[in-house]
């Protein structure tokens, strides 16, 4: 693939993530170290749309974003969109504590990337995967693998999957919807030149 594509992060566990799932599909992801302005929104899909713009106006050039949330039910969605914020401030103990004893521990983790190209209009792909909060952490890795039992994990956090993460995130299935549909743009693209 020829075209020049852009990761905007300031997370480098972020990006390597997307940089090894998207190599699977044969797209090539170059990082753009940029701290994006965050807008306070209760829709990911609003955030990330207008990172993805900021960051194509900062670029100049076709880039992806990806912003996440997890949302836990009995929390009634929080910390959802804000939870990076969440994460810096109280961390994975702050969230078990906020349900220390609480019975229902389902969560939902969704991922959106939007890509931007000079339309600045970005085109959005969703991936969500249901699963548990665990009741201690489990397992060493970043933001909150060590607190996240997806669904169909065989009783293990994000953090214990290790590199399997890969193959069951709700990073993944927005990335995997995002590399079909870039793969088939870039196809379409040279079939017209």
């Amino acid at each position: 693939m020829t075209e020049k594509l852009y990761f905007a992060t300031s997370n480098e566990n972020k990006f390597n993530e997307v940089s090894n799932i998207l190599s699977n599909y044969g797209v090539h992801v170059d990082v753009a170290k940029l701290e994006l302005v965050e807008i306070q929104s209760n829709d990911l899909t609003v955030i990330a749309s207008e990172k993805a713009r900021n960051a194509y106006r900062a670029l100049n050039t076709d880039v992806i974003i990806e912003d996440d949330g997890l949302f836990i039910d009995s929390l009634k969605g929080f910390p959802g969109p804000y939870s990076a914020f969440v994460l810096k401030t109280i961390g994975n103990e702050g969230i078990l504590k906020l349900i220390e004893g609480v019975a229902d521990r389902r969560a939902t983790f969704k991922s959106i990337i939007a890509y931007c190209d000079s339309s600045l209009i970005p085109v959005i792909f969703v991936g969500k995967v249901d699963g548990t909060i665990t009741e201690t952490q489990r397992g060493r890795s970043w933001g909150y693998d060590p607190i996240f039992m997806p669904k169909d994990s065989d009783g293990l956090t994000y953090a214990e999957l290790g590199s399997k993460k890969n193959d069951l995130s709700h990073r993944s299935l927005a990335l995997e919807q995002f590399a079909k549909w870039y793969t088939g743009m870039i196809s379409d693209k040279h079939t017209q030149l």
